[in-house]
């Protein structure tokens, strides 16, 4: 399965333990992690000014990162969400990218789901996605 995480599921995973780490370490071990330009320029960002970590600390995340598939900046924004531009980027990274799954903890694009020919769900939706998977197996 092509898995997209978005910004705010990398933090958690990056800065902290916890559902978001255990949701990137299943996806590095049994999928392929998908990230996109716009999600790595707002990642470096906040963990900078947000996060406080280290200079050092965030390149390794990044090079990490880019070991994986890195979908370029697309030519436009989504038309969804409608509030947060840069959540119609991502959104359409995701799409560009023709991902099976969108994992964000952004309200703003868990609302417009049922809109998009995508799947996105929220950390803890993941697992129940995966669990659903298996059952049908």
């Amino acid at each position: 399965m092509r898995v997209f995480l978005d910004t705010n599921v990398l933090v958690s995973a990056f800065a902290t333990r916890g559902l978001c780490a255990d949701v990137v370490r299943h996806v590095l071990t049994e999928h392929k992690l998908i990230v996109g330009e716009v999600v790595l320029d707002e990642l470096r960002r906040v963990l900078r000014d947000r996060i406080k970590l280290p200079p050092e600390f965030i390149l390794a995340v990044e090079e990490f990162l880019r070991e994986q598939e890195v979908v370029p900046k697309p030519r436009q924004p989504s038309e969804l969400p409608r509030r947060d531009q840069s959540d119609r980027w991502v959104l359409a990274s995701a799409l560009e990218a023709r991902v099976d799954v969108l994992v964000t903890g952004d309200r703003d694009l868990l609302e417009v789901a049922t809109q998009t020919p995508l799947t996105i769900v929220d950390p803890r939706g993941y697992w129940s996605l995966l669990l659903k998977q298996r059952s049908k197996k």
